[in-house]
C-alpha cells in the first residue's frame, strides 16, 4: 500500500470505528428499554389502547432523553440538573431491565402451568412492576443513608507490638456530585469520629466535579479526627476533573495527599509505613507527573517495616504484591452498587468486596464504598464505613490458643 493510500484509509478506519461504536450503543439502549417495554406494555397483556400508548410514549421519551441528559450532565457542560435526571433514568431502566428478564422466567413457569394470556402476561407485568418499584425505593434509601460500620480484624504479622490493635478507618468513593449531600457528608464524618480512629484513609473518587463545585460537600472532611494520620489518594474520577486540585484541597483540609509517596506513623516504639499511589488510570489521563508509581511511593522505606498501601483500584494489587506490601486498601467497585452489576465488575477487578490474600504476604481489603456514583440506588450492595483493627502476630497467636 502506498503512503497516499495509507493516509486515505485512516479516516475510513476512524469512520468505521465510529459507526461500530454508535451501533453498539444503539443496540444496548434498544435492549435496556425494549425488554421492559415489551414485558410491561406489550407482550400478551392486551392492555387498553390508552395504557399501551402512554407506556410506549414514556419508554420512547426516556430512551431519547437519556443520551442527551448524560451528555449535558457528564460531558463538558457539567449541568447538575441533567446529570441528576439522566442518572436516575439510567438506574430505573437498569432495574426494570433486570427484573423484566427474570419476569420472563416466570412467564415460562406460567406457560408450563397452562396459564393463558392475558392473565399470564398481566401477572408477569404486575410482578415486575411491584418488585422493581419496591427495590428502587429501598435502593434509594440505602444510597442516601449514612453507611453502616463494617468492622474487621486484619492480621499483619510484622506489625510491632506498640501498634497492635491500631484502628484504621477507610472511606472511599464518596462521589460528591450533582446531588447535594453536604449534610450527609457531615453525618458520615460524625460517624467516623465516633470510631476513635488512629488512621483515617480516603482511597479516592472523592467527587465528580471541580473543587469549586463540590467544596461545601467536601468541607466536613476537614473535621475528621485521627490520632496518627489522615491520608488520601486519587481515584479514577479525579482524572475526569482536576486531580491536582483535589490533592491540594485535601492538604488544605489537613490530610496527607499521598501522591506516590509515603509517611511513617509511630506509636510506643513501633512504626508503620502508610503509602499511597495514584489511580491506575492516572498515566493515561495526560496529566504530567501522574501515574501509579509504587517505586516512588516506597522509595527509601525500611524493608523491615510493615506497609499499609492506599490504592484506589483492587487490580493495583499485583504491583503491591511484587513489592511485598502487607495490606492494600481499595474501593472503586462499589460492590457492584446495583445488583447484578457486580458480575460485570468482576470481569475487570480481582475482587468486588472483602478481604483477600495475594501471595504469601500481601492482603487486600476492598470496600463497597461510602457513597454512590450515578443512579442514587444501592441494591444488594450496601455502602460502608470500614473499621479495620490491625493486629500483630503475637495477638493473632494468643487469640487462637
Amino acid at each position: 500500500m502506498s503512503a497516499t493510500e495509507t493516509v486515505q484509509s485512516a479516516p475510513a478506519r476512524r469512520s468505521l470505528r465510529t459507526l461500530r461504536f454508535g451501533a453498539t450503543i444503539i443496540a444496548i439502549l434498544a435492549l435496556l428499554f425494549g425488554v421492559p417495554w415489551w414485558t410491561l406494555v406489550v407482550a400478551g397483556a392486551r392492555w387498553p389502547v390508552a395504557v399501551v400508548s402512554v407506556g410506549t410514549i414514556g419508554f420512547v421519551g426516556a430512551l431519547v432523553a437519556l443520551p442527551v441528559l448524560m451528555y449535558l450532565g457528564h460531558g463538558s457542560r457539567h449541568q447538575d440538573w441533567a446529570a441528576r435526571t439522566g442518572d436516575t433514568i439510567l438506574g430505573v431502566i437498569w432495574v426494570l431491565f433486570v427484573w423484566a428478564l427474570l419476569g420472563n422466567v416466570l412467564r415460562l413457569a406460567l406457560v408450563m402451568a397452562n396459564v393463558s394470556d392475558p392473565v399470564r402476561s398481566r401477572t408477569v407485568a404486575a410482578a415486575v412492576a411491584v418488585v422493581s418499584v419496591g427495590l428502587m425505593l429501598w435502593g434509594y434509601a440505602e444510597a442516601m443513608r449514612v453507611p453502616r460500620i463494617k468492622r474487621l480484624d486484619v492480621t499483619i504479622p510484622r506489625l510491632g507490638a506498640g501498634l497492635d490493635g491500631v484502628r484504621v478507618v477507610l472511606l472511599t468513593d464518596t462521589h460528591y456530585g450533582p446531588i447535594d449531600r453536604a449534610r450527609w457528608s457531615a453525618r458520615v464524618v460524625a460517624a467516623v469520629n465516633d470510631l476513635d480512629a488512629d488512621i483515617v484513609c480516603h482511597t479516592g473518587d472523592i467527587a465528580d466535579g471541580a473543587v469549586s463545585d463540590r467544596r461545601e460537600q467536601a468541607a466536613p472532611l476537614g473535621d475528621v479526627r485521627a490520632r496518627l494520620a489522615r491520608a488520601y489518594v486519587t481515584g479514577n474520577h479525579e482524572y475526569f476533573g482536576e486531580a491536582d486540585g483535589w490533592l491540594d484541597h485535601m492538604r488544605e483540609l489537613g490530610w496527607e495527599s499521598l501522591h506516590n509517596r509515603h509517611i511513617v506513623v509511630e506509636r510506643n516504639g513501633a512504626r508503620l509505613v502508610v503509602a499511597g499511589v495514584d489511580d491506575a488510570t492516572a498515566a493515561s489521563s495526560g496529566r504530567p507527573g501522574h501515574r501509579a508509581d509504587h517505586g516512588a511511593a516506597l522509595a527509601g522505606v525500611d524493608s523491615d517495616l510493615p506497609v499499609l498501601l492506599l490504592a484506589h483500584q483492587p487490580k493495583q494489587i499485583d504491583a503491591a504484591a511484587e513489592r511485598r506490601v502487607d495490606l492494600q486498601i481499595s474501593g472503586h467497585t462499589h460492590g457492584g452498587q446495583i445488583w447484578p452489576f457486580h458480575f460485570l465488575v468482576r470481569l475487570d477487578q480481582p475482587t468486588v468486596h472483602g478481604l483477600s490474600r495475594h501471595g504469601d504476604r500481601t492482603q487486600l481489603y476492598t470496600s463497597r464504598g461510602t457513597g454512590f456514583w450515578g443512579p442514587p440506588l444501592r441494591i444488594f450492595a450496601p455502602s460502608e464505613i470500614t473499621l479495620l483493627t490491625v493486629r500483630g502476630s503475637q495477638t493473632h497467636r494468643f487469640h487462637h490458643q
